[in-house]
């Protein structure tokens, strides 16, 4: 393990272990199974940028299901998983406001980029895991328009 992120969340799993907090000790498996497949991927280790990427997946693969399990009539299942997603935002940055992506968005036009694509691929990696990239998208058609 070789960044901070890496080593906070497996210190959080033997913590989780010693308390015996069986939720909090499979969300964090888990997690740690995905950081490890992704570094069987790339064949290498991640760095920090890496591990909060993945852990931004398994919160967006999360929502998603919450979302389809809301919609399907199992609010308990929906439940489950929004409380794994609280579990893994913890390990992210504090989340952007709005407003605060909005002007990264406008900075980005301002240096002369006005096509949907470049903005986006220059405005993800200053918000991935601490911004919607859906929610992003809107805002950047809204500046563009």
């Amino acid at each position: 393990m070789s960044t901070d992120l890496k080593q906070q969340i497996q210190n959080d799993l033997i913590e989780a272990r010693k308390s015996r907090d069986r939720f909090r000790t499979v969300v964090i498996t888990t997690l740690l199974s995905e950081v490890k497949n992704r570094e069987i991927e790339e064949r290498g280790d991640l760095d920090e940028e890496g591990v909060r990427a993945v852990i931004a997946r398994a919160i967006k693969q999360r929502l998603d299901s919450s979302e389809q399990m809301r919609s399907g009539g199992r609010p308990e299942l929906a439940d489950k998983e929004d409380a794994e997603v609280e579990i893994l935002k913890g390990y992210l940055p504090p989340s952007l406001t709005e407003e605060e992506v909005r002007i990264i968005v406008q900075n980005a036009i301002a240096t002369g980029i006005n096509q949907m694509g470049p903005l986006m691929g220059i405005i993800m990696p200053q918000i991935t895991g601490r911004f919607s990239g859906k929610e992003a998208n809107r805002i950047v058609r809204e500046e563009l328009e």
